[in-house]
């Protein structure tokens, strides 16, 4: 018996068809501009040469004011060497599309920032005016500030270096004052056998809070460490690895710890605006004459009702006796690892940016940098500044999904 062949109709056909996926788009190639910072107290440079070697290898072009890296040790010929222009114009340098500074925009960048321009930069509430935001919402500006930078962890990588930085700074400034040469106790920070070890008092279980105490541990002085969170008094253990002293903050026990203390540091922060003031004028006057203060919550107005801003030519002051160190932007004086840091994020960001066709879809395909953009194309998306301000506030979300 003859077996049939299988027939093959031309009438229909399976045939699979491929799924339409999200395609990324041919990367851009970005112009970036670093002016040189003119605000007070600022020493940072938002990239260094070896992050503007890796952005100009890529096919990126880096152009720098004449000597905005000299504040963090870095020279002109540094970069040159890396492949950026030098420029003596500081027109020419916001005429970049993409703005990198380490500094926030100040008043005299306003004239000279351009249409739809992307400026990546420090945004310093104390110090944010509503024109200020007027005038780059009519610019069309999209903002992407460093505070509120978040990464794929969810955490602010920018926030916590400087934090760090500001944390293990505290303890080395804190023994330079206690040492007679600077009108200190004459007390060597820590201890040696045989002798008590100095006691040091810290406002805040937050990340200057744990950098300060590991640093004063590290150097074996007593440490006491004061917060309303429970929860961060406990982080705070786990991530140094053994039980400390903690106390939440009330004030009999944090007064009578003041009075005995060589060492007070407050690092207290505040999610919007001012910090809260925890140690009085009265807790300040009891201390013992030659201890230290170092109020890391200055930025923010201080938690010590005692302190007053200072700089990083003056930085102290004195008040009942007791040695008041107040400057803010305490990473500003150690410059070149604050800039290292700032870059180590940054770099990785532009290219990522250039990769993914530009902020506009980076910002799309990341969720979680959407936190940090508080201005897109002139829209304000920030809820505390348009609170603060009574100016619109526009979800990004939507602005975004809307431009798809």
């Amino acid at each position: 018996m003859l077996q049939k062949k299988p027939v093959i109709s031309t009438s229909f056909s399976y045939e699979t068809l491929e799924e339409t996926l999200d395609i990324k788009p041919e990367g851009t190639r970005l112009h970036i501009g670093i002016p040189k910072e003119t605000a007070f107290q600022e020493n940072r440079i938002a990239l260094t040469p070896d992050a503007v070697g890796v952005l100009i290898s890529n096919g990126h072009e880096v152009m720098l004011e004449h000597n905005a890296g000299e504040a963090a040790h870095y020279r002109d010929k540094d970069y040159s060497e890396a492949g950026a222009r030098i420029v003596y114009n500081r027109e020419e340098v916001f005429k970049c599309p993409v703005l990198v500074k380490s500094a926030p925009v100040v008043e005299e960048d306003l004239a000279l920032l351009q249409m739809n321009q992307i400026v990546i930069s420090p945004i310093h509430l104390s110090a944010m005016k509503s024109e200020f935001l007027q005038k780059m919402m009519e610019k069309r500006i999209t903002a992407i500030s460093f505070e509120n930078l978040k990464d794929d962890s969810g955490t602010y990588p920018i926030v916590r270096s400087m934090s760090e930085i500001a944390g293990s700074a505290v303890m080395l400034i804190a023994g330079q004052y206690l040492s007679s040469a600077n009108h200190g106790k004459g007390v060597l920070l820590g201890g040696i056998s045989g002798i008590p070890p100095t006691k040091v008092i810290i406002l805040g279980a937050g990340i200057v809070g744990e950098f300060a105490a590991r640093a004063a541990i590290a150097l074996g002085a007593s440490v006491k460490v004061f917060d309303n969170s429970v929860y961060r008094l406990k982080r705070l253990q786990n991530n140094i690895g053994h039980r400390m002293w903690t106390s939440v903050l009330e004030p009999k026990i944090l007064a009578k710890q003041l009075k005995t203390c060589e060492i007070a540091v407050g690092a207290l922060s505040s999610q919007s605006g001012r910090t809260p003031i925890v140690a009085t004028e009265e807790m300040v006057s009891n201390m013992r004459p030659g201890s230290v203060i170092i109020d890391v919550s200055i930025d923010r107005g201080g938690c010590f009702e005692t302190s007053e801003v200072t700089t990083h030519e003056h930085p102290i002051f004195m008040k009942y006796g007791v040695i008041h160190y107040c400057v803010p932007n305490i990473p500003s004086g150690f410059a070149r690892t604050a800039s290292q840091a700032i870059s180590s994020v940054l770099m990785p960001l532009l290219l990522e940016a250039a990769d993914d066709g530009g902020f506009e879809n980076l910002i799309w395909h990341q969720v979680h940098l959407r936190s940090g953009v508080y201005l897109f194309k002139g829209s304000l998306t920030n809820f505390h500044l348009s609170e603060r301000f009574n100016l619109k506030f526009t979800d990004l979300n939507l602005l975004i999904a809307s431009k798809r």
